[in-house]
C-alpha cells in the first residue's frame, strides 16, 4: 500500500470511492450525499483550505481522507478531518488508521495546531482523538451526536478552551452533515 497526497486528477475515482463505500454501509441515499460532499469539497474549497490523502494498492485508490480548514475567532490554526472512506474489501486492515496518521504527520510538519473530527469515538481514539465538549470548543453547527465531537492537539499536550464560534469550509457547512 502506498500513501500520498490527493491529486485533482484523482477526483472522479475518489468521489466514486466515497459514494460506493457509504452506499454499501449506510444505503444509497447516504452514499449519494457523501459523494456530493466530496465533490463539493474538491471543487469549491480553496487549495490552501483543504488537504487530501489517498491510499493506493495496485494503482487503485483504496482509501481517502480530507482535512479542511476550521476557523476560530482567536485564529487558531486548525483543520477538521472529514470525510474518511476505505474501500469495503480493505476495511478492518488498518488502512484508515495509517492514512489518518499519515495526514496528521503532514499537518504537524505544516505547523497546524489542532485537528477535530466528528465521528465514532471508538474508531478515532485509535489515532489520538478524544472527546471535546462544546463548552470547551464549539462545533461549527449543531451536533446531533455530541459524543462524536473529537479533537487532538498537534502541538502541546492539551486542547485549551477556545471561546466563540467556529466555522468550516462551505462544503461542510450544511446541517445534514452534523
Amino acid at each position: 500500500m502506498n500513501l500520498s497526497a490527493f491529486n485533482s486528477n484523482q477526483s472522479q475515482e475518489v468521489i466514486e470511492l466515497f459514494t460506493t463505500v457509504f452506499s454499501n454501509s449506510e444505503g444509497e441515499k447516504e452514499g449519494a450525499l457523501i459523494g456530493k460532499l466530496v465533490s463539493e469539497l474538491i471543487t469549491t474549497t480553496d487549495a490552501q483550505e483543504i488537504l487530501g490523502f489517498v491510499a493506493t494498492s495496485q494503482n487503485k485508490i483504496i482509501g481517502c481522507i480530507f482535512f479542511s480548514r476550521l476557523t476560530f475567532e482567536n485564529n487558531s490554526n486548525a483543520f477538521i478531518l472529514s470525510p474518511v472512506a476505505v474501500h469495503t474489501e480493505h476495511q478492518g486492515q488498518g488502512v484508515g488508521q495509517q492514512l489518518i496518521t499519515f495526514g496528521l504527520e503532514h499537518l504537524k510538519e505544516n505547523k497546524v495546531d489542532l485537528v477535530f473530527t466528528y465521528g465514532d469515538p471508538k474508531y478515532y481514539s485509535k489515532v489520538g482523538f478524544t472527546h471535546v465538549s462544546e463548552e470547551h470548543v464549539k462545533a461549527p453547527l449543531t451536533l446531533t451526536y455530541p459524543e462524536g465531537w473529537l479533537g487532538q492537539p498537534l502541538t502541546g499536550s492539551t486542547i485549551k478552551p477556545i471561546s466563540g464560534a467556529s466555522h468550516c469550509v462551505k462544503a461542510l457547512s450544511k446541517q445534514v452533515y452534523w
